[in-house]
């Protein structure tokens, strides 16, 4: 096999019916698609300049427009959620998700362009580029966070972006309000998760609140300032919320998700400019990894 090849005839024939080119656009239509699409994979995989992706997968400026195009327009979102209703139909997606976020620093090349600080990233709207471009001022300096919502296996189901210096907190209800799983067959699409676990940045009211109004059980640890706080204030203080040791145990998945992703170089540190294509190639390695769990058997 070549060092060069990205996807094998099995994972091609999952996706490429789900192409703009198979159902049907107006204008001129695509040529080379899987040349195309595994020249953007090879890109995120391997962290180079889009100018020096290998000819054999055709002129760099064709993947990086193609790769703009299916992230601004959604193509690889519902790629990723056709994926997801095939392997939810089988029972392969593990409902106990975890949810957390890793710190991507933003390479000199992607934090050339003028920005908002300030603004509202693209989780209030996963197709309109923000005026921050999801990139921060943290103490490791400009950087971009990937937000995750994956499965019990560690397998993603919502990824986000946002900039470095932001909370991860405020991100959980844009995260579960993302997840929707649709069913292969009729009924409403599956939205509310058995438990979700999640470390101490996670304890808040409004998060075990929001939780417990849907019946979704937290799995999530109080820190130590909320149990002093608790305990100072008497029988007032309430009960400590429930917590299962042993099934938080289960939450370094999501942490390996992390190492998985950041096995493609570019993810591991951003180059991207924009957050729009950002976030594409967390969604599109997101894609690799359920092709790998599918199989090539359909």
């Amino acid at each position: 096999m070549s060092r060069n090849s990205v996807l094998t005839d099995g994972q091609w024939a999952r996706i490429q019916p789900l192409l703009p080119s198979s159902v049907g656009c107006r204008g001129r239509p695509f040529r080379d698609d899987r040349r195309v699409v595994e020249g953007i994979i090879y890109r995120y995989r391997c962290g180079i300049a889009w100018r020096d992706v290998p000819a054999e997968f055709g002129p760099w400026q064709t993947i990086w427009k193609r790769h703009r195009r299916y992230s601004g327009d959604g193509t690889w979102d519902s790629i990723l959620a056709a994926l997801l209703t095939t392997a939810d139909a089988r029972g392969e997606v593990d409902w106990s998700v975890s949810v957390d976020s890793t710190v991507n620093r933003a390479h000199q090349h992607g934090t050339n362009l003028p920005r908002t600080t300030g603004a509202c990233s693209n989780y209030m709207n996963l197709f309109l580029e923000p005026d921050d471009h999801a990139i921060g001022r943290s103490r490791g300096g400009l950087s971009t966070k990937i937000h995750a919502l994956v499965d019990g296996k560690g397998r993603p189901l919502v990824l986000l972006v946002a900039p470095g210096q932001g909370g991860d907190a405020p991100m959980f209800t844009h995260l579960i309000k993302q997840l929707k799983i649709n069913r292969a067959g009729p009924g409403r699409p599956r939205t509310r998760p058995d438990r979700v676990r999640g470390d101490k940045a996670y304890s808040s009211r409004a998060i075990r609140t929001h939780l417990r109004d849907r019946g979704i059980v937290a799995v999530i640890p109080q820190p130590s300032d909320q149990i002093g706080h608790r305990k100072r204030r008497g029988s007032s203080g309430g009960r400590p919320p429930a917590f299962d040791r042993e099934d938080y145990k289960g939450r370094n998945v999501v942490e390996r998700n992390f190492n998985t992703f950041k096995q493609w170089r570019a993810l591991a540190t951003r180059y991207d400019k924009l957050a729009l294509t950002c976030r594409g190639g967390a969604v599109l390695r997101a894609i690799s990894i359920w092709l790998t769990a599918l199989g090539d058997t359909p």
